[in-house]
């Protein structure tokens, strides 16, 4: 028996014409599986005003909060009078009205308390999920299919970490199979709130932002479906970003580390713990266009078959600082890179990229720019004595730096591929300030000055992934 699980994401369900469009394509794939699941987001923009109602309440702005909600009532009847015409498929309508006047009450009492709690956040974050599962529900039994909105918070357990909440696998399993599979096996297509869980008492959490994908591959372990797709506005997994790139290629397959790569610095991709579930269990996993469904798309495997060589794709983080660290005094010293990201991390900072010289000479890192202050001033006076004996020169930082990455598992063993990275950015005149590569061999990261960025990725692009 075959099972098929699906995911739309915000732009997909963001507008009538998007969940008209998703609603011909779960129709349409209907006919081809035996089972089909799928996983709704809020309608794009909507999570963010839910929040931004939740924190003016905290702040006692009562106008903002109730516009918000207004504002969503409105955006949500628009597309209920669009898509749902016969007079028995409209029900959806009060749904809108009483989830959003909860979400209303919270409001409220956020705005007596003065503190939006992370609970309280995560009650009124679910909202637009309840409401499009509705939508898509209705229409799709306006077409003819059997369909029913199904919250996940009876389907997935969570911890009770709110807003980024850990799910419980093993009960998770059990209520999926004694919700999900008597439906499936009636024929009757569910559609499931992404994003969504709740604690074994019941109290509603959220899987954190963005974190549709991990309904959707929990529910694909779960079911033990045979491939999860997740529709997006995109054709798949690019080269490159094609604002910076208009060359970029569609990526046919990705394995999992390299998914993992890109998500880390910075390409618009699923996030690797997302679809952990799946991927562990061997499932194919497929990133397709709502807008385009004819395109086949980007296939993220476990292990990919490589060419060697092969440089799949390059991306890039703007918005960074490189903190350097000097001194010959530095030198056998053990600790001081211990010392140093203690320090980095009181303060709360990521490091994205790390390099030192075998000299022991100088330890750089990059972090985000707005978090450069207080980390040099927590290094210097971690380093006090040091600094003070002239063990280490100074601690300085140099801002608008960008770390550009070339991803692709088929480096890994590959002699070449570095020099041909370094190639195409010395045939542009573009100077290095900072190479660091993992032992994976699946990335080479550089850091470069923020002017030279998109030319940079441009180049590579151009003369290692096309070319190559």
């Amino acid at each position: 028996m075959s099972t098929l699980t699906m995911k739309f994401g915000g732009t997909s369900v963001g507008s009538a014409e998007a969940i008209s469009q998703a609603a011909d394509i779960v129709l349409e794939h209907s006919q081809d599986w035996d089972r089909l699941v799928v996983v709704v987001s809020a309608a794009s923009g909507v999570t963010d005003s839910l929040t931004q109602a939740a924190l003016a309440a905290s702040s006692g702005d009562e106008q903002t909060y109730e516009a918000v909600v207004s504002d969503l009532r409105l955006r949500h009847y628009g597309v209920v009078d669009t898509l749902l015409t016969s007079s028995g498929a409209r029900s959806p309508l009060a749904m809108v009205d009483r989830y959003l006047e909860e979400c209303a009450a919270f409001c409220r009492s956020i705005h007596v308390l003065g503190e939006a709690t992370p609970r309280a956040m995560d009650a009124i974050a679910s909202v637009g999920e309840r409401i499009n599962a509705r939508i898509m529900a209705a229409l799709l039994l306006q077409r003819g299919a059997r369909s029913e909105a199904v919250d996940a918070t009876e389907l997935i357990v969570t911890d009770a970490t709110f807003q980024k909440a850990i799910p419980l696998m093993e009960p998770t399993r059990a209520q999926v199979t004694a919700r999900l599979v008597p439906m499936l096996a009636e024929g009757v297509i569910p559609i499931v709130t992404g994003f969504v869980g709740a604690t074994r008492d019941g109290v509603t959490t959220t899987l954190g932002r963005g974190r549709s994908d991990f309904s959707a591959a929990i529910l694909g372990d779960c079911l033990d479906s045979d491939e999860v797709w997740i529709w997006t506005d995109v054709d798949g997994v690019m080269t490159a970003d094609p604002r910076l790139v208009p060359q970029a290629q569609v990526i046919p397959v990705l394995s999992y580390s390299e998914v993992g790569e890109l998500a880390y610095f910075g390409a618009k991709v699923l996030h690797p713990r997302t679809i952990r579930p799946v991927i562990e269990r061997g499932i194919p996993l497929w990133v397709k266009n709502t807008f385009n469904p004819t395109c086949p798309g980007t296939r993220i495997v476990r292990e990919a078959q490589n060419t060697p060589g092969t440089v799949k794709a390059v991306t890039a983080i703007e918005g960074l600082s490189m903190v350097t660290i000097e001194g010959r005094g530095m030198m056998g010293v053990p600790g001081i890179a211990a010392r140093t990201f203690a320090a980095v991390a009181s303060q709360g900072a990521s490091v994205l990229m790390i390099s030192q010289a075998s000299s022991e000479q100088s330890i750089c890192f990059l972090i985000p720019t707005d978090t450069v202050q207080p980390v040099v001033q927590a290094i210097e006076e971690e380093m006090a004595l040091e600094l003070k004996r002239r063990d280490i020169d100074r601690v300085w930082s140099l801002d608008d730096v960008v770390i550009v990455t070339v991803v692709g598992a088929g480096m890994r063993g590959t002699p070449g591929v570095a020099a041909r990275t370094f190639g195409a950015l010395g045939q542009a005149n573009i100077n290095v300030v900072a190479i660091a590569q993992g032992s994976s061999e699946c990335s080479i990261s550089l850091a470069v000055v923020a002017d030279n960025a998109a030319n940079a990725v441009q180049q590579i692009h151009s003369e290692v992934i096309l070319n190559g």
